[in-house]
């Protein structure tokens, strides 16, 4: 199998610095159109193979976006990357001591115990109606013994929101979707569908009644059910 030289990597690193310098320069906001290929050979001193060979490697960790026959734009940069090295960091615990599996929900509890005080400064835009919607849709799937997933995910993603800060939903985004993906493998759960409803039941209340001590309590009873899975 042929190798890449180390001189050749070094400078195809450099290059795809350099198009990210050069995003960045310009003030590019995701969806803008980059230079063109001529362009771009011309001001980075290249040739049109390593600067296809960077727009590549660029477009895996979602910095541009190619649509042939159109152009190369500047990308959103998702968390997909984050999200499959958890994904296989997980999977590969589940057959061991669990501990990276333990690792991700502390993050996540870490982080949403944290927001706590923003929410409650946020409360006048809190979506309650939405919460509700959630929580109802629990309760009712409970009613017949069936946990209902999309509305745990809505619930806290609704939760979140009125922060504004997209960065922090796609973060909690990848750590519910990977822990999820794990549901069926994971050691059999001790609470029941009607448990998780009156979890999010009882944060919403607390919410509503900004009440912050109640609201803290509330979620980490939350997680404490579920690290009960994990040891």
């Amino acid at each position: 199998m042929q190798q890449t030289r180390p001189g050749a990597r070094a400078n195809q690193q450099a290059l795809q610095e350099s198009i990210k310098h050069l995003i960045v320069e310009r003030k590019l906001k995701p969806g803008s159109p980059l230079p063109t290929e001529f362009e771009l050979m011309a001001e980075l001193g290249v040739s049109r193979h390593p600067l296809r060979e960077a727009m590549k490697a660029l477009e895996a960790l979602g910095i541009v976006d190619i649509r042939h026959g159109y152009g190369t734009y500047v990308g959103s940069v998702s968390l997909s990357g984050l999200e499959t090295g958890l994904a296989f960091r997980t999977a590969r615990s589940l057959k061991g001591d669990l501990s990276d599996i333990r690792d991700l929900l502390e993050l996540r509890e870490v982080l949403e115990t944290g927001l706590v005080q923003r929410v409650l400064a946020a409360y006048d835009r809190v979506d309650f109606e939405g919460l509700e919607e959630c929580v109802a849709a629990m309760e009712a799937r409970a009613r017949h013994g069936e946990y209902a997933p999309d509305a745990d995910w809505r619930f806290h993603e609704t939760l979140y929101r009125p922060l504004g800060n997209e960065l922090i939903l796609d973060l909690l985004r990848v750590f519910w979707r990977v822990f999820h993906s794990l549901d069926e493998e994971l050691p059999a759960a001790d609470w029941t569908p009607e448990m998780v409803a009156r979890w999010h039941r009882t944060i919403l209340t607390a919410l509503r009644n900004r009440d912050e001590q109640g609201l803290r309590a509330a979620i980490d009873e939350h997680f404490r059910g579920i690290r009960a899975r994990v040891g």
